[in-house]
């Protein structure tokens, strides 16, 4: 296996998602503005969004190339599958929640659902992700990645915008005592991209 990974887009106010995350809204009021550095760009032609710039669709494209497997929790799951339409990577997808179900085949791999804990969730998704990364999606998840120490790296998108409220980076966990060691930067007129090592 790669390397336990968060990569989220972070408002200047540190929220991940706006306020009042639903299923109607999966990133809450205003969230979306968030993502609008990776989907910035109208076509001409009339096809897909682009990135806003070229190093910020490198960016994006690392993602894809790097990640084998992705772990996120139930909420992050139920708000997302609805707008993705199948897994958010082409690549296994676990889902840590404490209600079993069967696992959901997409067209571009599966969601399955892991009951035992972030530790099985973790061995499943490294088996899956062979020599790529595993990708956590969601801050409550991020955080109990963070608080057992199986969190390698943070790749932080921070974003020139002002939430006011909505979903903190790690969630609830207390972080007291957790070092990063800043390993790059890069800015763009739209976004900073920063990335860490979690200190161990």
């Amino acid at each position: 296996m790669g390397q336990v990974v968060l990569s989220v887009s972070m408002s200047l106010d540190g929220f991940i998602a706006g306020p009042d995350v639903s299923v109607e809204l999966g990133m809450g009021r205003g969230g979306e503005r968030l993502h609008d550095w990776m989907f910035n760009k109208e076509p001409e032609d009339g096809g897909s969004r682009t990135p806003a710039s070229d190093v910020d669709a490198t960016v994006v494209r690392e993602v894809f190339a790097t990640t084998g497997a992705v772990v996120m929790g139930r909420r992050t799951f139920e708000v997302g599958v609805g707008p993705w339409g199948d897994t958010p990577l082409p690549v296994p997808c676990f889902v840590l929640t404490h209600r079993e179900r069967d696992e959901l085949v997409m067209d571009s791999g599966t969601f399955t659902f892991v009951t035992d804990g972030v530790p099985s969730a973790l061995r499943y998704a490294a088996r899956a992700a062979g020599d790529r990364d595993v990708l956590l999606m969601g801050g409550d998840v991020a955080g109990q990645f963070l608080n057992l120490g199986l969190l390698d790296a943070l790749h932080l998108h921070l974003v020139p915008v002002v939430m006011g409220g909505g979903r903190r980076l790690f969630g609830d966990v207390d972080m007291e005592g957790t070092e990063f060691e800043q390993t790059s930067v890069v800015q763009t007129p739209y976004v900073t991209h920063l990335r860490f090592r979690v200190q161990k």
